[in-house]
């Protein structure tokens, strides 16, 4: 398994716990390539994800929300998240 792979396994494990009755975990770190961040190896991330959790939340606490998940793991070895959410 690659890097890439591994960390986007990581994120899923991570925002399983929002409960998801969507998830898509989409790998954009060659859109970044020649970036300081992804020659040391960091990964760009985009996510797609809709939960029962964000129904009542604004947009910017439905993204505090995921970012929690993943704190721990920024800037290294995950440099960005461009996050979408769903409430449903």
């Amino acid at each position: 398994m690659n890097h890439s792979t591994e960390r986007a396994e990581l994120l899923r494990q991570r925002f399983l716990t929002l409960e998801p009755t969507e998830l898509e975990i989409i790998d954009d770190s060659h859109l970044h390539a020649g970036h300081a961040a992804n020659r040391e190896g960091a990964s760009h991330f985009r996510v797609i994800i809709a939960s029962p959790r964000f129904q009542g939340l604004s947009r910017v606490a439905q993204q505090r929300l995921v970012y929690a998940k993943v704190e721990d793991l920024m800037p290294y070895p995950i440099h960005a998240l461009a996050i979408t959410t769903k409430a449903i």
